[in-house]
């Protein structure tokens, strides 16, 4: 089939027809089999198209809502609901405080009525700092804020927390941060998760306060905190706006055991400079150097890397049903020329069927991307453009409440 109309393409401009009439009839072509020539973007602001493209994939009618943008023209940025590590809110509602021109949902999410609901099921970082710790090593999008640019990468990272002191007597992982707490963890909480720990087991928390970033070896990104406070039996610790809290419940284990026994002693030999770290650190690099401009969100699957289709469901401990049955889906894309590409698809309604996975990365990969991962999906799928939601959300009530979102922002000269 690609032979013959590779022939015909070839014998269409040998006619001696004027050209503007064998574009033409290609582009009828194109038409009839169901494929666009160049989506038909339109241009909304300087470095931001747009498009609505209907199309039949797998014998269903599907909705899509893109925006492909020029980084050197707009800035990404992830923001989480609220401004703090857990809580729901619209991402319309994000992006309309945020002052951003578009926006889509981003990261999967705890939904539930808890007083934890959204937290981010899955790695998060903001502004450099650790919001949320990698979960079964899933894909990420990386998004660095230069002055006169956005770079982005999409990959697999597993950045978790430690604590340790600077003369090596010590370093422990920790099990999480910014989430609830199980008894037979150390959960770091940020003040970035809001004024308390919301613990209800009672257990040991470690305050670590006067904390300040600092970078070492021009590279390594710490958290260096001076003062070390140990409480017994307590539960819903205050979080100090300078600082960190370990927390613990009631059960002993190894690592629990270690790090107060180390604490203790090391606030008796190092009473002058009594000192310890937080740090960020990707397992698979050995790296905790991240720049105040970088954010990273992950999602699940990778669906496209190196310009080949790619869905990493089984890698990444995600299910068969999840990839093959049509939903609502969010997802982003590196494209060949450098620019990058938001898509949403509508779903789980007459008008628009869904999609798959798999269908849904050769259709990115028709358009050109390079790397691809998918978001959050089903009612969660909201795209935000110049002040309205242009998707169809599949919820009934409508637009849902999310926990994070990807903005973009219009550049201005001169500024980051």
């Amino acid at each position: 089939m690609r032979y013959r109309y590779l022939i015909w393409l070839s014998n269409l401009f040998q006619t001696g027809r004027p050209l503007t009439q064998a574009v033409l009839t290609l582009c009828a072509f194109c038409a009839l089999c169901g494929h666009s020539l160049a989506q038909d973007f339109r241009t909304l602001k300087d470095g931001v198209e747009y498009a609505e493209v209907t199309k039949e994939i797998s014998g269903k009618s599907v909705n899509m809502n893109l925006l492909r943008l020029d980084l050197k023209k707009v800035r990404l940025d992830v923001h989480h609901a609220m401004d703090a590590a857990i809580g729901t809110e619209k991402t319309s509602s994000i992006a309309t405080r945020h002052g951003a021109f578009a926006a889509i949902n981003a990261g999967f999410f705890r939904l539930d009525n808890s007083t934890f609901a959204g937290d981010a099921a899955g790695l998060m970082m903001i502004d450099g700092q650790l919001v949320s710790e990698s979960v079964n090593n899933r894909v990420a999008l990386q998004i660095l804020n230069l002055k006169k640019r956005s770079e982005v990468s999409i990959g697999r990272f597993d950045i978790n927390p430690w604590v340790g002191s600077f003369d090596s007597r010590f370093q422990v992982k920790l099990s999480g941060i910014n989430r609830e707490m199980k008894d037979g963890e150390l959960v770091l909480y940020s003040s970035f998760f809001g004024p308390a720990t919301l613990s209800t087991l009672p257990g040991t928390d470690i305050i670590l306060s006067k904390c300040k970033r600092k970078k070492y070896y021009k590279k390594e990104t710490l958290a260096v905190c001076e003062s070390i406070e140990i409480h017994a039996n307590t539960r819903n610790t205050a979080i100090p706006k300078d600082g960190y809290v370990i927390s613990t419940g009631p059960k002993d284990f190894k690592d629990k055991t270690l790090l107060l026994n180390e604490l203790k002693l090391f606030g008796l030999v190092n009473k002058k400079k009594r000192t310890v770290y937080i740090r960020s650190e990707d397992a698979k690099t050995m790296s905790n150097a991240f720049d105040p401009e970088e954010d990273i969100v992950a999602g699940v699957p990778q669906l496209i890397k190196n310009g080949k289709v790619d869905v990493t469901w089984e890698q990444e401990k995600t299910t068969k049903a999840f990839v093959e049955t049509r939903h609502p889906r969010t997802a982003v894309a590196k494209l060949k020329d450098g620019k990058f590409l938001m898509i949403t698809v509508d779903g789980r309604s007459e008008a628009s069927g869904g999609i798959g996975l798999q269908d849904l990365a050769e259709y990115l990969l028709s358009l050109g991307a390079v790397d691809a991962m998918n978001l959050d999906g089903g009612g969660s799928t909201t795209m935000f453009v110049d002040g309205k939601v242009v998707n169809k959300p599949s919820d009934k009530e409508g637009e849902r409440k999310v926990s994070d979102a990807i903005l973009v922002t219009l550049r201005k000269a001169g500024r980051r």
